[in-house]
């Protein structure tokens, strides 16, 4: 009857560490960017993202402000997003503001080798497989990332 119990109670703690590891992966990641609403679809049969983002690896545009005629629909987050095309050519959308200064007017900028800069602290970011973790400077902390989803030609980015 003892071992009996024994082997219960390793079952039980097994069972609870199982349970916090898989609570972990939840996403509760907490930034130091703010959460702001985040929503861009982009139809990648136009110009100028049929040429720059469609099978296009280690390739970006910035949206920096709402665009034209979208005023009403586009949510570019904090300080802006980048939608990237990695590596692997799989889209990523990153928020611009960096998470070291955490400040709107703060942002990173894509320097051509699948890194994002910023100028204030000097923090580079990898972003060349989709991750966005600080690789030089200062900042501890990983880019904010948004969500991608592609149906067809139509990049669809939110929060």
């Amino acid at each position: 009857m003892k071992h009996l119990t024994a082997k219960c109670k390793i079952c039980i703690l097994v069972s609870f560490a199982c349970t916090v590891l898989l609570m972990g992966c939840e996403g509760n990641y907490v930034s130091s960017i703010p959460d702001y609403p985040v929503f861009l679809d982009i139809d990648l049969r136009l110009a100028p993202y049929n040429t720059t983002l469609k099978n296009n690896n280690n390739s970006y545009v910035l949206f920096e402000k709402p665009r034209m005629g979208k005023e009403l629909t586009d949510r570019i987050g904090y300080g802006g997003i980048i939608v990237y095309v990695n590596f692997e050519g799989e889209y990523c959308a990153f928020d611009l503001s960096c998470p070291h200064e955490a400040l709107q007017s703060v942002k990173v900028k894509p320097n051509g080798l699948g890194q994002l800069v910023c100028d204030s602290c000097n923090s580079v970011y990898d972003i060349s497989f989709g991750v966005g973790h600080p690789i030089e400077g200062p900042s501890k902390e990983g880019l904010k990332r948004y969500k991608t989803s592609l149906q067809g030609d139509l990049l669809r980015v939110t929060n």
